[in-house]
């Protein structure tokens, strides 16, 4: 069996990275109205769950306490 070789990014961060950088590409060529701010919202939705992502793998996270 053959592997199938990915050009894709692997982590969840790259993905993030490569979506919202496709998508600012798009929304350059994309007049104002309606498909251009959704396109925008998208591109917030993106940076908000790159900025969840890097809180939730800091170092200075601690899990719970038991009581």
């Amino acid at each position: 069996m053959q592997r199938r070789r990915r050009s894709d990014p692997h982590t969840f961060e790259d993905r993030i990275a490569a979506e919202k950088d496709r998508l600012e590409a798009q929304a350059a060529d994309v007049p104002p109205g309606p498909q251009k701010d959704a396109l925008l919202k998208k591109i917030g939705q993106l940076e908000n769950a790159s900025h969840m992502m890097g809180w939730l793998t800091s170092p200075g996270l601690q899990p719970p306490k038991p009581a």
